[in-house]
């Protein structure tokens, strides 16, 4: 659905010029991506993806292009650092890498860990494929993918990981990506690309921060792809400053007996929404998805789950939560697809959400669609209040009614975390969770 093009935040973005790569194919590619989100515009809640998340607000602001003192920023080291993860560590600030910020000494071998900004001054070729493809879906599509289309066509820096065949990546890595205030209201956006060969396995950290009170822009587009065998284990803590609106598109295709296990975890922004399509292409892959949202005060956090099963015998798990105070709103769409010919395969979802408040909202869908023979398949989805019962309870134990509810809250949230192995980063995280409660 197209909207005016003249929207300030459209015109906005137009208005930023294209990165000059001297890259033929790049430059075209990025043209090919800014045409196609001119013609389309931002969606509207017409289009079905965008239904409950209207973007009226944003759309009417402006913001300016890139920080070029991204590499002079000031950033406090304390909120870099996150318990019980050591290694590796990819520092951005405003989209920008630093590598006074970052720590890329002594890569353990079978691990490359570079920034986009120097594989693309380098040696971009490599990238060609994904990056015409992207520009080449991009003329094909609807509004729906405004924000992965000016991601495409902008994006500049970000990073690229890739991980050799058959080795394992004993220590996680870090990726943190801070947001600080600048001139002026920023607009920025980050590629990351992620490739492990045929039975190489990684523990990926994805961290957002922020600080400030200016409003922000900021895009991500993730492509991750296992080979055979792979193994991935992606947590994501997304805390971002209060006013940033944050678009993340993260794209997996897992191959034969690879196993992708991804915990998120919403706490900050302003608008945030998160797509996550996930294929499995290759016969017994797996996935494991455990994610939660807790939006407060006037937040708007949108996650968007798209699981297809194309192949035999692969399995799907997926258990989110949710819960909303003041007068905020979570959204959840979780779509599982079997296509034709993927017999055999096993696919779960679970979605269970909690209002804190009269005035909070999140609207939940489970989607199933089965093209299969011989499939297990089973999705659920609920909104409501804190048990009564167990309030009573608790307080008959003489617990405060504030306290009770604080408990009760938690332990719903914890439980997405029960499987992370990390066990100092379970319970920090456990820890932030508990501090997003009322009256913590």
């Amino acid at each position: 659905m197209s909207q005016p093009a003249l929207l300030p935040l459209v015109e906005s973005l137009l208005d930023t010029p294209l990165p000059a790569s001297g890259i033929a194919w790049l430059d075209a590619a990025r043209q090919e991506s800014r045409e196609a989100f001119a013609a389309a515009g931002l969606p509207d809640t017409r289009v079905e993806a965008w239904k409950y998340t209207a973007l009226r607000a944003l759309s009417q602001r402006r913001f300016a292009g890139g920080d070029a003192t991204a590499l002079a920023r000031m950033v406090d080291a304390a909120t870099l650092a996150l318990p019980g993860v050591q290694g590796a560590q990819l520092v951005f600030v405003n989209g920008v890498f630093r590598a006074d910020l970052s720590t890329l000494n002594a890569l353990p071998e079978g691990l490359t860990l570079q920034p986009l900004s120097q594989v693309l001054s380098e040696d971009a070729e490599p990238l060609r494929f994904g990056w015409s493809r992207a520009a080449a879906s991009a003329k094909a599509q609807d509004a729906g993918d405004a924000f992965a289309r000016i991601n495409a066509a902008n994006a500049t820096d970000g990073m690229v990981l890739r991980v050799a065949a058959n080795t394992t990546i004993e220590q996680p890595v870090h990726l943190v990506f801070v947001g600080a205030d600048g001139e002026a209201e920023l607009v920025w956006h980050v590629r990351n690309l992620v490739e492990l060969a045929a039975g190489a396995s990684l523990t990926l950290i994805e961290q957002h921060v922020g600080s400030g009170e200016q409003a922000q822009l900021a895009t991500f587009v993730s492509d991750i792809h296992l080979g055979e065998g792979a193994k991935l284990r992606h947590t994501t803590l997304q805390n971002a400053a209060p006013a940033t609106n944050l678009l993340r598109h993260s794209h997996l295709r897992l191959q034969a007996r690879s196993e992708a296990i991804l915990h998120v975890i919403e706490l900050g922004g302003a608008l945030v929404r998160h797509d996550l399509q996930v294929e499995l292409v290759g016969d017994d892959a797996k996935l494991q998805t455990r994610g939660v949202f807790m939006p407060h005060g006037r937040q708007h956090i949108d996650t968007q789950l798209a699981i297809r099963h194309q192949a035999l015998n692969t399995s799907s798990s997926s258990n989110w939560r949710g819960v909303a105070n003041d007068r905020a709103r979570g959204v959840f769409r979780g779509a599982i697809v079997v296509a034709p010919g993927a017999d055999g395969s096993d696919a779960s979802l679970s979605n269970k959400n909690l209002l804190l408040s009269p005035s909070a909202e999140i609207d939940t869908k489970p989607e199933l669609e089965i093209y299969a023979d011989e499939v297990q398949a089973a999705h659920g989805a609920t909104v409501g209040q804190l048990d009564e019962r167990s309030l009573f309870y608790l307080q008959s134990r003489g617990i405060p009614l504030a306290d009770a509810r604080a408990l009760l809250t938690a332990a719903f949230c914890r439980a997405v975390l029960d499987d992370l192995p990390n066990s100092e980063l379970r319970e920090h995280l456990s820890g932030l969770l508990i501090a997003q409660l009322p009256g913590a």
